[in-house]
């Protein structure tokens, strides 16, 4: 069997560099918010280049901290709306709604399955304050016409990039450093991925970072003295530590799915294969590669027939999911129809050639 995504084999390349790691944390005595840490914040807002990156617990509290910070900084209030596209991973409509926000669903462009600039400006209201693009699957959004937008308007922008880290346009600007803040997500099946949960956001709001640095600790920027009513959102010494072994390999490891992504465009001929559409080469890292097909679960099983694992991203939108019985009876129907296509091929840094032969050949048969 094909792995859709072997993760053993991916960490297995730094076994010696991580166990060096996790002996120094060890060793150190100090584990949660140390020296490991802030180097892997320097290391990655370099990489972002952007001014703050701050360790958190995960890619949801990323988001949800900065939607926090911006309530306690007075710009956004409960009742609020954020826009965020209809097709996204739910996590990126939870940040908004467990802040009392109102999440307001825009369609995506069928090609790249990102939210389509054009339809946010039709769902503008005066309680809008804040777009959150998500660049999912790793290709980035229409980030420039989304800042003009949010510009014209007042409002913020929020990235998702926990599918997106390295993601880059023409001008080498990355993921994390388009809008006001970005939430990443570390985990271990990301691009970038720690060995448990974890998460960073980065901003190069001064202000922002400060307060979000306080929130994600009890409220608190010293100890014992708390400004505000925070929780405990931390990106421990351990993960910090490993993550800035891998993050050394993020441009090689995002270089060779890049490879393979360009073999499948090419190579699968079959026309019953909607393939991913792509503007700028480098503006996707590949976290997936999504296929569409009018029969979904009939190609799925038949590529299991054939030993090749695939994973569907996502088979419920979030405007059918339980949790919001209030969107249940809203219709999206690009977001629909994605929901019942979309297949993910196998993709990874340590996939063999001989195993994107085997699989191009098979969809070519089917």
């Amino acid at each position: 069997m094909i792995k859709f995504l072997d993760l053993f084999a991916i960490n297995q390349q730094y076994k010696e560099e991580l166990k060096k790691a996790f002996d120094r944390v060890l060793n150190s005595g100090w584990y949660i918010l140390g020296s490991e840490l802030k180097q892997f914040e320097t290391d990655f807002a370099a990489y972002c280049g952007v001014k703050h990156a701050i360790g958190v617990a995960n890619g949801l509290d990323a988001l949800i901290l900065i939607i926090r910070a911006y309530k306690e900084l007075g710009v956004f209030n409960e009742g609020d709306e954020i826009l965020v596209p209809s097709n996204t991973y739910i996590a990126s409509i939870l940040a908004i709604s467990a802040n009392n926000l109102i999440p307001i669903l825009v369609e995506p462009d069928i090609d790249n399955y990102n939210i389509d600039p054009v339809l946010i400006k039709s769902q503008i209201t005066a309680k809008t304050r804040a777009i959150l693009p998500v660049h999912l699957y790793g290709q980035l959004c229409d980030m420039k016409m989304i800042k003009e937008i949010a510009e014209k308007n007042n409002l913020k922008v929020i990235e998702d990039c926990a599918q997106a880290h390295g993601a880059q346009n023409i001008s080498g600007v990355k993921s994390g450093n388009f809008g006001d803040a970005a939430g990443f997500s570390f985990y271990p099946g990301k691009n970038l991925g720690a060995l448990g949960d974890g998460g960073a956001i980065t901003t190069n709001d001064d202000q922002l970072a400060f307060t979000i640095r306080a929130l994600l600790n009890y409220g608190s920027h010293a100890k014992y003295e708390n400004r505000f009513k925070g929780i405990n959102s931390r990106l421990d010494e351990l993960q910090a530590a490993l993550l800035q072994v891998k993050l050394k390999s993020l441009d090689h490891e995002t270089k060779r799915r890049r490879e393979i992504a360009n073999c499948y465009r090419l190579e699968i001929k079959n026309p019953k294969i909607i393939l991913p559409q792509v503007k700028l080469e480098v503006a996707h890292v590949w976290h997936l590669f999504v296929v569409r097909t009018a029969d979904r679960n009939h190609l799925q099983q038949y590529l299991t027939n054939n030993a090749i694992q695939t994973v569907i991203h996502y088979p419920i939108p979030p405007h059918k999911q339980e949790a919001y019985p209030e969107m249940n009876s809203n219709s999206f129907p690009i977001s629909e129809q994605i929901h019942n296509e979309v297949l993910s091929l196998p993709i990874s840094s340590v996939m063999k050639t001989e195993e994107v032969t085997y699989i191009i050949n098979k969809i070519n048969a089917y």
